[in-house]
C-alpha cells in the first residue's frame, strides 16, 4: 500500500513537471515568434544613406531637383536620423520655392525647407554633419532670401569657422573651402561684389587644386569683371541685378542705356529746341512689352530710334515686336553702341569709317560683315575688346559685367559723368 501511494504521488509530480516544462517551452516559442526584431531596411552595398546623400547632392549640382529629393528621402528611409539627408532636403525645398510663382505654394516649400534645416541641426552629432548643415543653411538663405538672410548666412559661415572638421569625412563637399565658395555665392546674390570676389579668392588660395577650385576661379573672374566695370561709376539696383547675368537681353540693355547711361537726357541735350523734344514719342507700343518690367525704358529707346534696338517683324503674329527677352550678341552690342556714339557726337562719318577694308583683323568678322564697321569702331576706341585668341566672338552673348564695362568706357570717352 505504501509503495502504491508513493508511485501515485511520484507520478503526479512527474506529470506536473512535464506540464510545466511544456508550458515553458510553448511560452518561449510564443514570445520568440512575436518579439520585435531590428531588421535592416537597406542591405545591399550601395543602398546606404551616405551613398544616397552623395548621389542626391550630385543631382542638385546638375539641377535634377526631383532626383535629388528621391535620393535624400531614400537616405532617410535607410537611416531615419541621418542629418546630412535633411540638409539636402532643405536645399531641395528651397530650390522648389524659388521656382514657384504661386505665393501659397512658395510659402509651403519655404517652411518645409527651414523645418528640414532645423531637423538637420537637431540630429547632427559630428563636426562633419554640422558642416553639411551649416553650408546647407548658407545655400538655403541665399536661395530663399527671407528677412535678414545675408546676416544669417554670415552667422552660419562664422559657426563653420569654429568647427574642427576632418575633411576626409566630408562625403560630398570634400574640403572646408566649400564654405568659402558658397558664402561667395551668397554675397554675389546679395550684389556685394567685392566680398564675393574675396571669398572666391579664398577658395583658390586654400588649396592648389580642389573640388571647388575650378568653380571658384570661374566665379572670381566674373565678379572681378563686375568690380572693374563698376569702378569709378555709381551703379543703381537695375545695373547691379543685370551685372550678374551671364547673358543680357534686349530689355536689359534698354534698361542699362536709360538707367545707367542716362541717354534720354544726353540725347535731349543735343537738341536745342525743347518743343521738338516734347513732341518726340515712340511710334507705337509693341504688344510684347505691355506688361514687361522695363516697358518705359524700351519706349524711350524707341523714341530715340536707337539702331539695333528697333522692333522686329514677327512672322508668327504678323506684327512688329520688340522681343525684350532675346539675348544680345556681341556683334549686335557693337552695332547698338556705335549708333549711341554717333547720336552723342553728331558725327555721321563714324557709320562708314571702316568701309572698304580688304582684310579684317578678326578671323570671325569678315570685312564685308554688316557688323564690321561697328566692331572696328568699338575695339579701336577700347569700348569693347576681342579675345586673346584674336577673335571678337561676334555671335557670343554679352554678359552683364561686359555690358557695364562697355558703357563705363563709353562714358569716359565722351567725358560723361
Amino acid at each position: 500500500m505504501g509503495n502504491r501511494q508513493w508511485a501515485i504521488g511520484n507520478g503526479r509530480w512527474i506529470g506536473q513537471f512535464c506540464l510545466l516544462s511544456l508550458l515553458t517551452v510553448f511560452t518561449l516559442f510564443l514570445f520568440s515568434g512575436c518579439a520585435p526584431t531590428e531588421v535592416a531596411k537597406c542591405t545591399s552595398p550601395e543602398d546606404n544613406p551616405q551613398h544616397h546623400y552623395l548621389m542626391g547632392m550630385k543631382a542638385l549640382e546638375e539641377g535634377k531637383i526631383d532626383v535629388a529629393q528621391s535620393k535624400f528621402e531614400r537616405a532617410v528611409y535607410c537611416e531615419e536620423k541621418f542629418s546630412p539627408a535633411y540638409s539636402g532636403l532643405a536645399i531641395v525645398s528651397a530650390e522648389k520655392a524659388k521656382r514657384q510663382t504661386d505665393a501659397g505654394f512658395r510659402s509651403v516649400e519655404t517652411k518645409r525647407s527651414l523645418d528640414n534645416l532645423k531637423k538637420a541641426e537637431k540630429i547632427s552629432d559630428t563636426a562633419e554633419d554640422k558642416f553639411d548643415y551649416l553650408v546647407a543653411g548658407i545655400r538655403v538663405y541665399a536661395v530663399l532670401k527671407t528677412p535678414e538672410w545675408l546676416k544669417k548666412a554670415e552667422e552660419a559661415f562664422g559657426d563653420i569657422r569654429m568647427l574642427k572638421v576632418d575633411e576626409r569625412k566630408l562625403t560630398y563637399y570634400q574640403g572646408a573651402e566649400a564654405a568659402d565658395y558658397f558664402m561667395g555665392i551668397a554675397y554675389l546674390e546679395a550684389l556685394e561684389f567685392r566680398q564675393a570676389r574675396d571669398k572666391f579668392a579664398d577658395v583658390m588660395n586654400a588649396k592648389r587644386e580642389g573640388k571647388w577650385h575650378e568653380k571658384a576661379d570661374k566665379a572670381w573672374k566674373k565678379t572681378d569683371k563686375i568690380v572693374r566695370a563698376m569702378a569709378g561709376i555709381t551703379v543703381g539696383d537695375v545695373g547691379k541685378k543685370i551685372a550678374i547675368k551671364d547673358a543680357i537681353s534686349r530689355g536689359d540693355l534698354a534698361a542699362l542705356l536709360i538707367d545707367e547711361m542716362k541717354i534720354d537726357k544726353l540725347f535731349a541735350g543735343r537738341i536745342p529746341v525743347q518743343s521738338r523734344i516734347d513732341k518726340m514719342r515712340a511710334e507705337f507700343t509693341p504688344a510684347d512689352i505691355l506688361n514687361y518690367h522695363f516697358k518705359e525704358e524700351i519706349l524711350t529707346i524707341m523714341k530715340w530710334k536707337v539702331r539695333g534696338l528697333e522692333p522686329k517683324y514677327d512672322t508668327a503674329t504678323q506684327a512688329y515686336l520688340f522681343k525684350p527677352t532675346d539675348v544680345v550678341k556681341r556683334g549686335e552690342m557693337a552695332f547698338i553702341l556705335e549708333d549711341v556714339l554717333i547720336k552723342l557726337t553728331g558725327d555721321e562719318k563714324i557709320a562708314t569709317a571702316f568701309f572698304g577694308h580688304a582684310k579684317s583683323p578678326f578671323p570671325d568678322v569678315r570685312a564685308t560683315s554688316p557688323f564690321y564697321n561697328a566692331v572696328m569702331n568699338m575695339t579701336s576706341r577700347g569700348i569693347m575688346e576681342g579675345e586673346l585668341s584674336g577673335e571678337f566672338r561676334i555671335d557670343s552673348p554679352v554678359d552683364g559685367a561686359e555690358a557695364l564695362l562697355a558703357l563705363r568706357v563709353l562714358k569716359q570717352k565722351m567725358n560723361i559723368y
